[in-house]
């Protein structure tokens, strides 16, 4: 999936980020390339969602400099926003209002082209489209997982940010929304993934790279091509103790 001529998506230098005097992330560099897939990997504490909510534009660093496909993220955040497509436990929807409700209200932020043609594409991407005009707070935790992939994908972003999206999902729901988002990653689009997870095997299955996070600074960095998961978890727990 990866050119190493590809271009950077994602450069992050330096990243600190203090709550008080408690620091969270401690000089984070992190590069995610062209039609990447990087599984961020690290125990809880680490600093993993304060990233990735750094990299949306949900939160700003204390420190540190972050471009968005070559755009300095202090000098652009609406237009970065555009390119971006974020998935987490929280779903970012309303559930007084139906799935394609929902799907018109965030295309319209983005000014969607062909907005309902669309929604419609999204929807049956997702499988969904015979649910589209129940409302969301009827749906099922792994139904509203799935039309936060379509929120997500709407504006048809470069740049997925995934921040444990199957948590507090069963198994057959997890596994679904594992294998819409690996096919979201391979569909020709060139998209660059992010995703945090504490499944480090369903992590592996879908990445190119791995990457640990750990006491808020970056520790190990390796391809995983041919890495097996007995393998990364011993990687995990190797590179986690000399985080510490």
């Amino acid at each position: 999936m990866t050119n190493a001529a590809h271009s950077v998506m994602i450069r992050a230098k330096g990243l600190h980020k203090n709550f008080g005097n408690r620091a969270v992330l401690r000089g984070v560099d992190l590069d995610l390339r062209q039609g990447e897939f990087v599984t961020l990997l690290g125990p809880n504490g680490a600093g993993k969602t304060t990233l990735l909510r750094i990299l949306a534009t949900l939160a700003r660093p204390t420190s540190g400099t972050i471009e968005i496909a070559g755009i300095a993220l202090k000098d652009a955040r609406p237009t970065i926003r555009g390119l971006l497509g974020v998935i987490s436990h929280q779903t970012f929807l309303y559930e007084d209002l139906n799935a394609f409700e929902n799907l018109r209200f965030y295309g319209r932020l983005y000014d969607v082209p062909e907005l309902e043609k669309r929604i419609h594409e999204v929807l049956e991407k997702v499988g969904l489209e015979r649910r589209a005009i129940d409302r969301v707070r009827t749906y099922s935790r792994g139904m509203q997982q799935r039309l936060s992939i379509a929120r997500a994908i709407l504006h048809n972003p470069p740049i997925l940010l995934l921040d444990e999206p199957d948590t507090g999902l069963d198994r057959q729901a997890s596994n679904m929304l594992s294998g819409l988002i690996h096919e979201l990653a391979i569909d020709g689009q060139e998209r660059s993934v992010l995703m945090t997870t504490h499944n480090l095997e369903r992590g592996l299955a879908m990445c190119d790279r791995v990457v640990v996070l750990a006491g808020g600074k970056m520790v190990a960095d390796r391809a995983a091509t041919g890495l097996t998961a007995d393998e990364l978890q011993q990687f995990y727990f190797d590179s986690v103790s000399r985080g510490r």
